[in-house]
């Protein structure tokens, strides 16, 4: 049986803010949620969210932690699995969102 798509809440329809930010579908489709755990794509969530265009932000982890209640050890832990997953770079205080493997995301 085929689920037909229709607008549940029109008045709260998504538009693509000016200041655009996205989460590439192929994190599901194509098994990258395995690759880290809950509070690490809590962090790359965040990093996606507020990086520029390069993907690029600075948020330090106490602000990090803040945002996501999250000791400044659970974010290091977080991180190191994003960086060892090759989903972000780090280079203190510089985060960088990597595009996804085979796209231009």
């Amino acid at each position: 049986m085929k689920i037909e798509k229709q607008i549940l809440c029109a008045q709260r329809l998504r538009r693509t803010p000016e200041s655009f930010s996205w989460v590439d579908h192929r994190l599901v489709r194509d098994g990258y949620l395995r690759r880290a755990s809950a509070p690490a794509w809590a962090l790359y969530l965040v990093l996606v969210t507020v990086g520029d265009e390069h993907g690029l932000s600075y948020y330090s982890d106490r602000s990090l932690g803040r945002l996501l209640s999250l000791s400044e050890e659970e974010i290091a832990e977080a991180r190191g699995r994003l960086v060892a997953a090759e989903m972000i770079a780090y280079a203190s205080p510089l985060y960088q969102v990597l595009a996804l493997e085979g796209g231009a995301s």
